[in-house]
């Protein structure tokens, strides 16, 4: 379980990097002041801008739960083959969101990328409710 929370970790820093080029390069064509950032607010953001920082912000929703439950995998020295395989299907359809978000952004495509990572979080959770239970 570690590391799929490892390659988890790397997507945020990937995103972050991403979100923060996005800013600077907005800024350096004029296109928002650096005063928008004091609070967050203001009109015409450009669309790069604001789609990475909303896939910024997306890696710390529904993530959590696949944090805590990897920690609970680790903690409580469970192994399940269901568990590494969910892990590592949230983490490929978590970096599939991402990149659907941040490239072509079509609606339907995220939209299954999100609740294909949600399935997977609900089976880490489920299996490991079963696997505490035996």
């Amino acid at each position: 379980m570690l590391y799929p929370m490892a390659a988890m970790v790397l997507l945020v820093v990937l995103v972050g990097l991403v979100a923060v080029k996005a800013r600077f390069g907005s800024i350096k064509r004029g296109e928002v002041s650096p005063k928008y950032f004091r609070l967050m607010e203001g009109e015409n953001i450009p669309d790069a801008m604001t789609k990475s920082t909303r896939n910024f912000n997306n890696q710390f929703e529904l993530p959590i739960l696949f944090y805590v439950v990897c920690t609970l995998y680790i903690s409580l020295g469970l192994e399940s083959s269901v568990g590494v395989v969910s892990a590592w299907a949230f983490v490929f359809f978590r970096y599939l969101h991402a990149y659907i978000h941040l490239s072509y952004n079509y609606t339907i495509h995220r939209m299954l990328a999100f609740w294909a990572g949600f399935i997977c979080v609900i089976v880490l959770w489920v299996n490991l409710l079963i696997q505490q239970a035996s």
